[in-house]
């Protein structure tokens, strides 16, 4: 079986999309459909059914799409091993990081890395932390850069980086301003703008509430923090930002009782070889782990 038309029905599978399969594999079109057809007709089947616009599974489509996922698994897994012995470090380094660690953590890293590096080509997707592990842990990519999951919610290997402290955070004009500090009760009565639920930094701050046992008055909710920061210096509510966002256009309020921190670093696969590629950016972010401690 030729292994790039497997890759060509596999990323068809999971994008729901012969065009978006395309642009994932920076192909054409019309080449990836003749990947599909020089497919089906080697295992004599259809794979899948073309209903209008739409695409869908067939019973023998699934069944490859389980095995085909692990076989490329497999076949990556194999070249990485046989890559890393030679010690060089060049080839396709694909990670994900979210938009606030790309922002304000990750650009001296990573102009180290490409000076140091110039063999590697960055394969450089920016996602909600919580997608970025869902696509290590699927094999899709080697490294996330990301704030790391709550214990005991991924299979992931996880390596810390940064301790992020997360400060409670109101406008200048908030009523909140004026307090000298207030309890989480208290905090509850008054709007908050905070990060979707299900996201990891959601689940630091609600695990944090719990023993108080106040209802939080959620009025709006965005992933992207710079989003929080604006509606929150506007006057539109409270909200939990990192230490390292604060400036002169919001106020930071003492809750009693709770002190908020998130923990950023790596995750990666348990059972994936590291690729040299990967390793040395493991390496640089763990010195500036190290340099930040020292």
């Amino acid at each position: 079986m030729d292994i790039d038309n497997l890759r060509a029905f596999v990323s068809v599978a999971e994008n729901g999309s012969f065009s978006r399969a395309a642009e994932q594999l920076f192909i054409t079109q019309p080449a990836v459909s003749k990947r599909i057809a020089a497919l089906e007709d080697r295992l004599d089947t259809r794979l899948f059914d073309r209903i209008g616009h739409r695409i869908q599974l067939t019973d023998a489509g699934h069944i490859l799409l389980e095995r085909g996922r692990k076989l490329l698994l497999e076949m990556e897994d194999m070249q990485r091993e046989v890559s890393s012995l030679s010690g060089e470090v060049s080839g396709r380094l694909q990670i994900a990081t979210s938009h606030h660690i790309g922002l304000h953590r990750l650009p001296p890293i990573l102009r180290r890395y490409t000076e140091q590096y110039p063999e590697v080509s960055l394969d450089i997707r920016f996602m909600d932390s919580e997608d970025a592990c869902n696509a290590v842990l699927h094999g899709d990519l080697e490294l996330g850069i990301v704030t790391l999951p709550p214990e005991g919610q991924t299979e992931l290997l996880q390596t810390l980086i940064w301790d992020d402290p997360l400060a409670f955070i109101v406008g200048r004009n908030h009523p909140l301003c004026a307090v000298e500090q207030v309890s989480p009760a208290e905090l509850a009565r008054f709007p908050a703008i905070l990060p979707a639920t299900g996201t990891y930094t959601r689940a630091v701050l609600e695990k944090a509430f719990k023993p108080h046992h106040p209802e939080l008055n959620v009025s709006m909710s965005s992933n992207y923090l710079e989003t929080i920061k604006m509606l929150v210096a506007v006057g539109l509510g409270w909200s939990v930002l990192p230490q390292t966002m604060l400036d002169k256009e919001l106020q930071v309020i003492d809750v009693s009782d709770i002190q908020l921190k998130r923990e950023l670093g790596v995750v990666r696969h348990p059972e994936r070889s590291v690729s040299n590629a990967a390793s040395v950016m493991l390496e640089l972010l763990q010195d500036q782990n190290r340099c930040a401690i020292d």
